[in-house]
């Protein structure tokens, strides 16, 4: 349970931090600008330097413009899809991110139906009955309500969704406790990331921790590398053939 509460704290850390900034507007983008929760769209935009196109999938998409990863590049003309299972989460996207494909659904190891645990602050929501229970417990945060989700495998949604022949630029994945089960689900021979961004909570004390956490094995396994990493994140580069 110990581990568990950890992983509850480094996941409130960030929250707190941005319920300060978030007194700013986010309406027009300034120089070094940030609506990720650790800068990760920073990192990606220096990757990917003054693309002007491309295309991204994100999982634990949550918002259109809290907590994005991809909130800038839709900005700069980049468009992708975004998938969270949150009630409502649709209907936000496809009213500020109308150029996006927006699912409301889960992602997980095989079709099927999930308990997804929801909380005032959705940044929470998850569908790890010990992680809610922990978050609970915090006081931080009020449990509001249960709800049973579809969730399909990454496959499965990409190849109803993914335009035909689109490459993804890069994949953001914050699938609140079924991380590893969403990228079991992917077909990685058919869709292959040039960028994965993972929120791996068990990563933040070392770069060797990170080496070892299980799925960064398995992406280095589908031939990724390690490129960067934030306190919560980790960024991976698919290798040239």
């Amino acid at each position: 349970m110990k581990h568990l509460f950890l992983k509850a704290q480094a996941r409130l850390a960030p929250l707190r931090k941005w319920r300060k900034a978030a007194r700013k507007t986010l309406a027009t983008e300034k120089p070094n600008l940030s609506y990720s929760q650790e800068g990760e769209d920073l990192v990606l935009s220096r990757i990917f330097g003054s693309q002007r196109n491309g295309f991204y999938v994100d999982i634990g998409a949550h918002h259109p413009f809290r907590f994005s990863n991809t909130a800038i590049f839709y900005r700069r003309g980049w468009r992708g899809i975004n998938i969270d299972p949150l009630p409502g989460t649709t209907k936000l996207f496809d009213k500020y991110r109308a150029g996006d494909i927006n699912l409301e659904i889960g992602v997980g190891a095989s079709s099927g139906q999930l308990t997804y645990y929801m909380f005032n602050d959705p940044a929470v929501n998850t569908f790890d009955k010990e992680l809610a229970e922990v978050c609970e417990k915090t006081g931080e945060f009020t449990r509001i309500g249960d709800k049973t989700v579809e969730v399909l495998p990454l496959s499965v949604i990409l190849d109803r969704h993914l335009p035909l022949d689109q490459q993804i630029d890069f994949m953001t994945i914050d699938a609140e406790g079924l991380d590893f089960d969403v990228l079991q689900s992917n077909d990685w021979n058919r869709y292959s990331p040039t960028i994965i961004v993972l929120e791996s909570l068990s990563t933040a004390d070392s770069i060797e921790g990170t080496l070892a956490a299980p799925s960064v094995v398995f992406l280095a396994e589908h031939d990724y590398q390690l490129v960067g990493k934030t306190v919560n994140s980790v960024f991976l580069k698919k290798c040239a053939p």
